[in-house]
């Protein structure tokens, strides 16, 4: 077998080892995702870099050392702190939902940026039309979870017991101008992502590279539970479940499989990363490396 496709199954091999473990949460290995990553940048290294040769290991850089960033912890290595909900005022975090998006998204946005960067140009027009009405979806999932929890915390329930009677009472509750503004900012890096994900999968089929814009796009279904994950990380005590489709609790955990909203994100960003660097190397030839622009 050629040294390139073995790479390219060891990386997948290594992704579903890293997916299993995220699912049970009981890491077969620690680093597989790393190590995954690493394959990955072998793979385009001996499967040949498309032109500009820069671009691929450069997106791929920022993606491995988010990885070592957030390796799992040895078994038992975990600590035991408090966590603050909030207090008797309505005082709220702005920028706690910000840094959580960040967090968890800046390697891929830096990734796709260098590839946006790369292949910069003229897309076709269908191929745009296509991005911007999967781009809707995107935004209006988020403006309607941004709109449900800010009328939710703008008005507090209050329990109160008359005899044997249970009296439900709306009361003031957090100040809108405070929490519409934190979510907004929370949604800010889940949306750049998507957006800018959506571009590229626009520029690359624009390009022939059907594989790699098959990876693009699956980074903007990413951005879905990391705007989830943004929004609570704002840590209002309002409940908006019946928005939430992409909330880690979205799909029942089990004593079995505690993870499987958390496993289903990493299938989805780890094989949006395989389809990305195999379609832009050895896996797509047919297509050219640096296509002339395309007319309108």
């Amino acid at each position: 077998m050629r040294r390139a496709p073995l790479l390219l199954i060891l990386a997948a091999v290594s992704a579903v080892a890293h997916v299993v473990g995220v699912l049970t949460a009981a890491p077969l290995w620690r680093g597989a995702e790393v190590l995954s990553l690493a394959l990955l940048l072998g793979y385009a290294v001996a499967a040949g870099l498309p032109a500009p040769r820069w671009a691929v290991p450069a997106a791929l850089v920022p993606l491995i050392v988010d990885a070592v960033r957030t390796m799992p912890a040895e078994p038992g290595a975990g600590d035991v702190g408090w966590t603050v909900y909030g207090s008797g005022d309505s005082a709220v975090d702005r920028t706690a939902g910000f840094d959580a998006a960040l967090a968890g998204s800046w390697a891929a946005l830096v990734a796709v940026a260098v590839l946006l960067l790369a292949y910069r140009g003229r897309g076709r027009r269908r191929h745009l039309i296509a991005a911007a009405v999967a781009a809707a979806p995107v935004v209006g999932y988020a403006a309607v979870r941004v709109a449900d929890i800010g009328v939710a915390a703008g008005t507090r329930v209050v329990e109160t017991r008359s005899r044997n009677t249970l009296i439900r009472v709306d009361s003031p509750g957090y100040d809108q101008a405070d929490v519409v503004p934190a979510l907004v900012l929370a949604v800010l890096p889940p949306l750049a992502l998507a957006l800018a994900a959506l571009a590229l999968a626009a520029l690359l089929a624009g390009r022939g590279r059907r594989l790699a814009a098959t990876g693009a796009a699956l980074l903007a279904v990413l951005a879905l539970p990391l705007l989830d994950a943004a929004i609570e990380a704002v840590r209002l005590p309002v409940s908006a479940d019946g928005t939430a489709l992409f909330a880690w609790y979205a799909i029942t955990p089990t004593i079995a499989m505690p993870q499987p909203m958390t496993a289903l994100t990493a299938v989805v960003e780890l094989a949006a990363y395989l389809l990305l660097v195999a379609g832009l190397t050895g896996a797509d030839r047919a297509a050219p490396a640096v296509p002339a622009p395309a007319a309108g």
